[in-house]
Formats: structure tokens, C-alpha cells, sequence
């Protein structure tokens, strides 16, 4: 088993935007139903929120063994403000522009190095491959905490007697629909909304009723009679919190009060999904729960659960939903968790690779015998030039001025225009008030942050930071953990290499222990573990120990006091496992033609009765084709970093292709 250093060899045209079991990734293919840049963001391992995090990739917290478990006006129009936001769908901008200047604006992207990612394990010669050349080259399935994966196989309805007709999704029509959306969600001065019933009979009368009770969760209905006409009034039952919490009554009482689903969706992360989703069915994005997050640039499968919205009106989406799909519905008692999934499964194609058979068969057998270094991967530093481990050691630091700059002063890299033109507001003015005023979307870390400042004033930047909601702050800090984690467990791979030592530490449990020089042949190095920093863990007993000092040190950091002097921002610590083996793993190289074609069956195309591609003994190009499983919080892209031994860094990727962002 050998150690090397990072070679050289990268992918020649890169698309790399790998979907990871915890990751942000960047690029787009397509405008459909684009959601808010400021999207909903929740980790895999139990930080999860129903906010809107910043359009910065801010990361994830560490996925590990954890070792203990003002101004009255102004705020309230900024409340009517974000009322009044598009929920859902908004334009993208010039995407030709964006390519063209993409390239630029990554130059001052991060490295690998930068992260502290710079060793392999395999010596193995590295190749070239195009990674993501299409999104549908990546495809995830979620794997449950029973071991099942998460398949769409099947798109039936549960029969159940209770559900209304079909016609409730009909009877009314688009300007009926609207007024009662501007009722139920308070956007008008309307107490009511009359519909008047043509063709008056009891049955239309109570499609009606039914159709206003399931659509507009919220809203109350009873008939009038006037003037000699029947009206059904829509009007509101139980002020705002209905919206979040349907009606108990309208729920047969033998169906499970959670509605579970298999969603597949492409090239939409998960919280763009529920938006998407919680928008159609006009309900609050917290009535859903899931088990982990799935990135965008990809085909994912993932279990969801949704609180008392039918099977019927789930599967009317697929109707009029694009690059979605729910199937699989069942009714059970209790909601979904984060954290509960062993893992995901991975299909992925790398095109147009270099190695010869015997390089791919030596990288993807060191990948099945040996593995990968378990490295946070660069999803999880951001991707503009300021990096969110540079926050989250701002905010250890308790330099709030800083973490206030961070954030929101002007910076290279690739962003929307808006927050361009506000970041420019904020170094021009210092006015939160103005630099808000520059952003259309205000949910993002940038606008919480600045109403924050418009609320509290510059003077308690705690306070103003203190909006954002408390699972994207600890996100930053995560961040930097992250960052710490990487540099540690580069520097312990190069003093010792890929071998247990004493003073090494292992897991037994949730204990981390110490292996002593007795016990050395009775562990491997797949059974070592290294710390995140924190207060409630231990360090390893050799030369890292004073290595991690050093650079908390270096930081102005205490590493013998991580207790910061707000307990949210206090770090425990967590242990995580340096080297991982991908399990289930198989691979084959085929020919191909045409750069388009489809190289494998999605869920959807089977559902369709598609055939399986065909593949030709000789063929212009050559494409890698490869599964495997990984644990949550382990990013594919550093297994697959392993194979082809490449930095997979954006700002690398771009170097080699101003083409990335297709």
C-alpha cells in the first residue's frame, strides 16, 4: 500500500460539479422552473432549517461520530418585503454571458492545496476523463437506514375512499385560483373570497368545497346563499399558523398523518426541490422531512415524507412538473430524520478517458482494496474568493467586524449580478438599509445578515448576525473544522503513511482510544480516526497532536479552549475515519459515438420501457463506467479524485476549459 503526492495529471476538458453525499454544486443545464438562488439548505446529519442560506455554497457541518451527543417599522416592512418575494421561480440570466466570463471569475476560486487535499494513496498513473459532461452522468440513489435503495419503480395512487374527485384539481379556474392564493397567504385586504357555483347542483357544490380545502390548506369554506345565487366563501380558520399546520380534521383518522414518496428529480438540489414542490401544493416548506440532502447537478432518488398532503394531489404534480417525478407513495405514522440513511449509491460516467484498461482496472481495484482519503471536498469551502472557513475562524475569533466584512464586501468569483450590485452598495455606503435594497431575492445570508444590521444597528453585529438562521451559522464554523481536518490528516498520512501507529486513534463506540504499541497489528489503517477540533475530544498521542496546536495557534485560536463566549458557537468536536472503501463497487469501460447518447438507464427511462443503450466493441471515445456506496457526509468526489488522480478544484477545471459551465 502506497502513499503519493498529487500528480499533475487532470481531466483535459473538465465539467466537474460532483454530487456528493453532502455537498453544493455549481453549473446549470437547464431553466426549468428555476427556483431562488437563496435557497433552503439543510445538512445530512441533523442541522437541518427551513431558511434560505446564502448563495454562497455554504457547506455542511462535519458528518462524524460526535463526542457529546429594533426598529419596529423598518422590520416590518422588511417582512412585507420578503412576503411579497417570488417563492418560487425566477429567470436566470444570460447563461452564453456567464460561460464566457465563467473561466475568469474562477481564477480566484480555490485549489486543492488550499484545503490542505494533497495526497492519493495509490500509485496508480493517473488519466483523464470529462466528468458531468452531461448532469445525467451522475446519478445518486439514497440508501435507507434499513439498507434498502431508493428506487421509482412504481407511480400508483393508494386507493383510498376518502380522496375527493379528480375534478377538485379542475373545477376551478385560473383567476378563482389566484385570489384564493392572495387570500391564503395574506397578500391582499380581503377577508373572503366568494365563488359563485354555475350549474348549481350539491354535487359541483361539494367538489368546490373540496377542491378550496385541498388546494388552499388554511382556508375554511361554507355556502351562501345571494340573491338568488349560491356562492361557496373561501375564508381563513386559524390565521397564519394554518398554513403550516393542515387541518387535523380534514385527515382520515386511519391513515398514517405522513405521506411518504420516492422524488427523483434532475439537476435540482433537494431544497430547491421542496420549494418547488411546497409552492405547487401552496403549503410551508417545513411540512417536509427527509433524510439527507441531494445535490443539483445530477439525477438523484431520495426518500421524502410530507405531513397530511395525499398521494392524489402529490402524483397531480406529475402533471405539470418537469424534471421531477413522485412515485412509490405510502402512508406511515412518523415523519423522515435527518441522518437516518446508511448512505448513498453512486452511478457515474467519467467520458472520453485516456488510461488504458489495465490504468482503469489498477485505479478502480486500488479503489475497492484500499479506497480514498476521507477529505472534506471543496463543496464544502465555497466558491468565490472568500472561502467559508475564513468566517467561521473569524467567528472563533470573536471578531464580529470581520465576520461583518466576510460576508458581504465585493469579492472575485462567480455570483449572481444582484449580489454583486449589492456588495458594491455596501462598500460604497456602509448602509444595510440601501445595500438591501439591491437585492431582489432577501433570504440569502447576505440580506438576513444586512436586516439584521438595519434592526440592531452596526454597533451588535452579534445580534445582526444572530438572524441568520442558527444551522447556516454553525455551517461557517463547520466550515473551518473542515478546513483544520484536511491540513491534520494530509500531515499525518505524510509522517506515518498508510499504517496504524501508537498514539494513532480509533473508535470504540462513540470512545475514541488510544492504540498502544502492543495492540498495533490488530487494527488497519481503514479503523483509524482523527479529530475535528473541539472541546470534548482528544488528540492523537505523536507528532500531529503539536500540529494541530501550531496552526489553532496560528489562527489566534486556543486549542485548549474551544468554549466560545456564545454556546452556540462552542465546538465539542467529533472524530471522523481518514480513509474510506467504497462498498459495491463495479465498473466496465465502453465505446461510444456520439457524446450525447445517454450511457446508462435512469429510474424514468425504465419506467418508459426505454431499452438499455448499446455499446459497439470500437467507438470514437471510451467512457469509464462505475458504481459504488459511500456513508453519508463522504463526497464522491474524492473517490473519484483517487481514480483519476486530478485536482478536482473549479478553478482547475476552468483553467483547462473556459467551456465548463455548458
Amino acid at each position: 500500500m502506497e502513499m503519493t503526492e498529487m500528480s499533475g495529471v487532470s481531466l483535459k476538458r473538465g465539467s466537474l460539479a460532483v454530487e456528493d453525499n453532502d455537498s453544493v454544486a455549481p453549473a446549470e443545464e437547464a431553466k426549468r422552473q428555476k427556483v431562488s438562488e437563496c435557497c433552503l439548505i439543510t445538512s445530512q446529519d441533523g442541522l437541518g432549517n427551513d431558511s434560505l442560506p446564502s448563495s454562497e455554497n455554504v457547506p455542511g457541518p462535519p458528518e462524524a461520530v460526535n463526542a457529546r451527543e429594533g426598529k419596529k417599522n423598518s422590520d416590518a416592512q422588511l417582512e412585507e418585503e420578503e412576503e411579497e418575494e417570488e417563492d418560487g421561480l425566477s429567470e436566470d440570466g444570460d447563461e452564453e454571458e456567464e460561460a464566457e466570463s465563467f473561466a475568469d471569475m474562477m481564477k480566484h476560486g480555490l485549489t486543492e492545496l488550499d484545503v490542505g487535499i494533497t495526497k492519493f494513496v495509490s500509485s496508480h498513473q493517473g488519466f483523464s476523463g470529462i466528468l458531468k459532461e452531461r448532469y445525467s452522468d451522475f446519478v445518486v440513489h439514497e440508501i435507507g437506514k434499513d439498507g434498502r435503495i431508493s428506487h421509482l419503480d412504481d407511480l400508483s395512487v393508494p386507493v383510498d375512499e376518502e380522496d375527493p374527485s379528480e375534478d377538485v384539481f379542475t373545477v376551478l379556474t385560473a383567476e378563482e385560483k389566484q385570489r384564493l392564493e392572495e387570500l391564503q397567504l395574506f397578500k391582499n385586504k380581503e377577508t373572503s373570497v366568494a365563488i359563485e357555483v354555475i350549474e348549481d347542483t350539491k354535487e359541483k357544490r361539494t367538489i368546490i368545497h373540496q377542491a378550496i380545502k385541498c388546494l388552499f390548506p388554511g382556508l375554511e369554506t361554507k355556502t351562501e346563499d345571494r340573491e338568488g345565487k349560491k356562492y361557496i366563501v373561501a375564508y381563513h380558520a386559524a390565521g397564519k399558523k394554518a398554513l403550516a399546520n393542515p387541518r387535523k380534521h380534514s385527515w382520515p383518522k386511519s391513515r398514517g398523518s405522513y405521506c411518504h414518496f420516492v422524488l427523483y428529480k434532475e439537476n435540482k438540489d433537494t431544497m430547491d426541490a421542496i420549494n418547488v414542490l411546497s409552492k405547487y401544493l401552496r403549503v410551508k416548506p417545513n411540512i417536509f422531512s427527509y433524510m439527507g440532502t441531494k445535490d443539483k447537478r445530477a439525477i438523484t432518488v431520495q426518500e421524502i415524507a410530507v405531513l397530511r398532503i395525499s398521494a392524489q394531489r402529490l402524483a397531480h404534480l406529475n402533471k405539470c412538473l418537469m424534471n421531477f417525478k413522485l412515485g412509490n407513495f405510502s402512508y406511515q405514522k412518523t415523519p423522515l430524520k435527518l441522518g437516518e440513511l446508511q448512505g448513498n449509491q453512486f452511478t457515474v460516467v467519467l467520458r472520453n478517458i485516456t488510461g488504458t484498461n489495465d490504468q482503469v482496472q489498477q485505479a478502480m481495484n486500488s479503489l475497492k482494496e484500499i479506497g480514498f482519503i476521507n477529505y472534506y471536498g471543496m463543496q464544502r469551502f465555497g466558491t468565490t474568493a472568500v472561502p467559508t472557513y475564513q468566517v467561521g475562524r473569524a467567528i472563533l475569533q470573536n471578531s464580529w467586524a470581520e465576520v461583518m466584512d466576510l460576508i458581504l464586501k465585493p469579492r472575485s468569483g462567480a455570483e449572481k449580478g444582484y449580489l454583486v450590485k449589492c456588495r458594491e452598495e455596501w462598500a460604497k455606503t456602509k448602509d444595510p438599509a440601501a445595500a438591501l435594497r439591491k437585492l431582489p431575492v432577501k433570504r440569502c445570508v447576505e440580506g438576513q445578515l444586512l436586516r439584521g444590521l438595519s434592526k440592531y444597528g452596526m454597533k451588535n453585529i452579534v445580534s445582526a448576525f444572530g438572524i441568520i438562521p442558527r444551522n447556516n451559522r454553525l455551517m461557517y464554523i463547520h466550515s473551518y473544522q473542515s478546513y483544520v481536518w484536511n491540513n491534520m490528516v494530509s500531515k499525518r498520512i505524510e509522517e506515518y503513511g498508510l499504517k496504524p501507529v501508537p498514539g494513532d486513534l480509533v473508535l470504540k463506540g462513540a470512545t475514541a482510544t488510544y492504540i498502544e504499541e502492543e495492540d498495533v497489528d490488530n487494527y488497519s489503517i481503514h479503523d483509524v480516526v482523527m479529530p475535528l477540533p473541539g472541546f470534548d475530544i482528544i488528540y492523537p498521542k505523536h507528532k500531529i497532536s503539536e500540529a494541530y496546536r501550531e496552526m489553532l495557534t496560528a489562527d489566534n485560536l486556543d486549542i485548549d479552549n474551544m468554549r466560545h463566549k456564545i454556546r452556540d458557537y462552542s465546538l465539542s468536536g467529533a472524530y471522523r475515519k481518514i480513509i474510506i472503501r467504497p462498498q459495491n463497487v463495479s465498473w466496465e469501460v465502453v465505446a461510444y459515438d456520439d457524446p450525447k447518447i445517454p450511457l446508462f438507464n435512469t429510474d424514468v427511462d425504465n419506467l418508459e420501457g426505454k431499452p438499455p443503450p448499446v455499446f459497439a466493441s470500437e467507438g470514437k471515445y471510451r467512457a469509464l463506467k462505475m458504481d459504488f456506496s459511500l456513508p453519508p457526509s463522504t463526497y464522491a468526489t474524492m473517490a473519484i479524485r483517487e481514480v483519476l488522480k486530478m485536482d478536482t478544484s473549479i478553478k482547475n477545471q476552468t483553467q483547462l476549459n473556459t467551456t465548463w459551465l455548458r
